[in-house]
């Protein structure tokens, strides 16, 4: 048996029993707000309460997931609901806002944090920034494969690592999908996905293009094991019972057993698949085989006999806390027991007191007849002890109530785990100056930069694609020239920091960063640091945190509103993405590789097409690709205005040529109507938590 924590999806009391009953170890829960999964059924604070005592007395941990982003009108109330959840004695907090984790850290310092895998955590770098901010656990992005997981844990030992091995698999990276908002303002961020990518999108032969099968890495736990991962996370609050109990009890048989059974195998898949399982990321082979949809067969094959049948499995209660009594009666004395768990002793006395036998004495057999009677309970006796004088008459009916109570009272020590301790913290206010000037940014992924881009802030260049010759060029002509860390780095922080110190050595002094794992390693190489969309700052707490940590600006994220971000207390300078072909979806499996092309008949300028006849471009980075918007997002100045930022930002994807980028600067520089865009989520907002 390997040391590995099985960690189990439950959206209801009926989910915590089942993944109990079958050999959990902890599981995850979301309250009715700030949970990602918004649609399962999910715990009130009361039912939260229940859920841990019950847990608890069965050595099991309980997380809470308060895994979505925040805004600033909500802050309050989701530090409340922590500190609430925190007095039920909640075992760790999962937390995707940086902002949030900030306050949680400064208000209850004793609650474990764990980083969830919406924080796009996919690098040593970022597993070790978490640790360093007070992360007890990170749970890893899911596209991550054996080797790059043992890097992570090689390089940040100290942080625990969660993996998901089994359940739906995101065909975007968890933190980086936008589909679902922008399509129908339900935003994967909030906990409301819509699930857009498993409609029909057509690319080559596929037209399922973005639906992969689901996620099963069970038979890898001993590898998993070796490689540093402390717990095997399983994806599913929103599914029934019987699917917890079905993955809970495959991996049980598999870290205990060493393999799964023929019968749970079976069960596994035919409770919830896919077109069966993929293991395509943990093993490195991404390609068309990860793909695959729901199919009737999928459907048909749970049926009501067979969820039946996994339903009774675990119906009865499991007693596995094993205990110890000691009994002991006397004469003229009430009778004393003892119960003992090995950590807690409860010692327990009776009402009356024994006296002696005219008829009938108590036996000791017949004293561990009763004591053995635990049924109903977790709790399995292991050794009894009784001290019974000759001749004592004590009746068995005070013997139960002695055993009831001692029960009774062992469980109530056993529900409690921690006493945490609590902070007032205040969000400190700044006066925020209102700017008489609004500073032009631009990013783009190649070096054709126009001449009216001269007057722009920076310009910040796309890291892989960067000429140092040329940028010498632009920079002796007066640009101000940074670069853009790409968003995804699975596998290639080294290569990245190289390029880093070769535009180093240019005098190259800027860096747009996009997750915490860049933040942290070009802080350290000493360069000023500006923080992209994609670190989804939406709070105050967020830019506060971002003033600590000595991040100079950020762009806020794509789905805050425009009534939100003007309640932002700016602790650093912000600013809006105005322009851009924005990107839906970061993924690291190539959509048109799943499709059956390749990349010589992409030539990176492969389009999706949904059922609306709707085009979305695949554009290719070096290790990952970016699903982008039909049409492009335009906020002109009238709207973003009042928002007071202090730049805009323009971000040049698919108009890869000067001409392209100067005649469209041209056309937003004189509010010249384009045929299509969208104002994207800035007027309409995000639906969820």
């Amino acid at each position: 048996m390997n040391n590995i924590e099985i960690l189990s999806p439950c959206g209801g009391m009926d989910s915590v029993k089942a993944a109990v009953r079958c050999g959990c170890d902890a599981i995850y829960v979301g309250l009715t707000s700030f949970s990602a999964r918004a649609n399962a059924k999910n715990f009130d604070l009361d039912e939260l309460e229940n859920c841990v005592k019950y847990c608890h007395e069965r050595d099991v941990k309980v997380y809470l997931t308060v895994n979505t982003l925040v805004f600033d009108d909500e802050i309050e109330e989701a530090l409340s609901l922590v500190k609430e959840a925190a007095k039920r004695d909640i075992d760790a907090v999962i937390v995707q806002d940086i902002g949030l984790s900030y306050l949680i850290k400064k208000a209850i310092p004793d609650l474990p944090l764990h980083g969830s895998t919406q924080m796009s955590v996919h690098t040593p770098y970022g597993a070790k920034a978490l640790f360093e901010m007070g992360f007890k656990r990170v749970v890893l992005a899911r596209e991550l494969s054996k080797k790059e997981i043992e890097e992570i844990h090689s390089f940040c030992p100290e942080i625990e690592l969660e993996v998901f091995v089994h359940g739906a698999l995101c065909m975007s990276m968890s933190g980086q999908c936008l589909f679902s908002a922008m399509l129908g303002q339900r935003s994967a961020n909030r906990g409301m996905c819509a699930q857009p990518c498993r409609l029909p999108f057509y690319l080559c032969d596929s037209k399922n293009a973005l639906s992969l099968k689901d996620n099963s890495i069970i038979n890898y736990f001993d590898e998993l094991d070796s490689i540093g991962v402390t717990s095997a996370k399983i994806e599913g609050r929103m599914k029934r019972p019987e699917y917890v109990a079905t993955a809970t009890k495959a991996c049980f048989e598999q870290k205990t057993f060493g393999f799964v059974t023929d019968k749970t195998k079976h069960d596994l898949s035919a409770v919830f698949a896919r077109s069966g399982f993929t293991d395509g990321y943990f093993t490195g082979r991404r390609d068309k085989e990860m793909f695959g949809i729901r199919q009737k067969e999928d459907v048909i094959s749970a049926d009501t006999k067979l969820l039946k049948e996994i339903e009774n499995s675990y119906k009865d209660e499991v007693q596995k806390i094993e205990i110890d009594f000691n009994f002991c009666v006397k004469q003229g004395e009430k009778a004393e027991l003892t119960v003992s768990d090995g950590v807690h002793n409860i010692t327990v006395f009776s009402d009356e007191k024994a006296e002696k036998a005219e008829k009938v004495s108590l036996s000791k057999e017949r004293a561990e007849e009763n004591l053995k009677k635990t049924g109903g309970t977790p709790y399995k006796v292991k050794n009894i002890e009784i001290t019974i004088e000759d001749g004592i008459a004590f009746p068995i009916s005070a013997v139960n109530k002695l055993r009831r109570n001692a029960l009774e009272q062992l469980s109530q020590e056993r529900q409690i785990h921690h006493n945490y301790k609590f902070v007032d913290y205040n969000l400190p206010t700044i006066n925020t100056k209102k700017q008489t000037k609004i500073s032009r940014r631009a990013c783009t992924n190649d070096m054709n930069i126009p001449k009216n881009f001269a007057d722009f802030e920076y310009i910040f260049i796309n890291l892989d694609n960067i000429d140092i010759d040329k940028a010498k060029t632009l920079i002796n002509l007066g640009y101000h020239i940074g670069v853009e860390i790409p968003r995804a780095m699975f596998g290639r922080e080294k290569e990245i920091i190289q390029k880093l110190k070769e535009v180093q050595n240019i005098n190259i002094k800027d860096v747009l960063c996009h997750n915490i794992a860049s933040v942290y390693f070009a802080k350290e190489m000493g360069f000023t640091v500006h923080a992209g969309f994609s670190m989804n700052f939406t709070n105050s707490f967020s830019l506060l945190w971002a003033k600590v940590y000595g991040i100079k600006d950020a762009e806020l994220s794509l789905e805050i509103e425009q009534k939100d971000a003007e309640k932002l207390v700016k602790f650093i300078p912000t600013g809006l993405v105005t322009y851009g072909y924005l990107p839906l979806m970061l993924t690291r499996n190539c959509p048109v590789k799943g499709a059956g092309g390749n990349c010589s008949s992409c030539k990176k300028s492969a389009k999706l097409q949904d059922r609306k006849n709707e085009q979305f471009s695949v554009f290719c980075h070096e290790n990952y690709v970016e699903i982008l918007n039909c049409v492009p997002l335009i906020l002109p100045e009238k709207i973003y205005k009042s928002q007071n930022p202090n730049f805009t930002v323009f971000h040049f994807t698919v108009e890869n040529s000067v001409e392209n980028k100067e005649k469209t600067l041209e056309k937003l520089s004189q509010n010249l109507k384009f045929e299509r865009f969208t104002h994207g989520l800035y007027l309409r907002g995000v639906k969820g938590c």
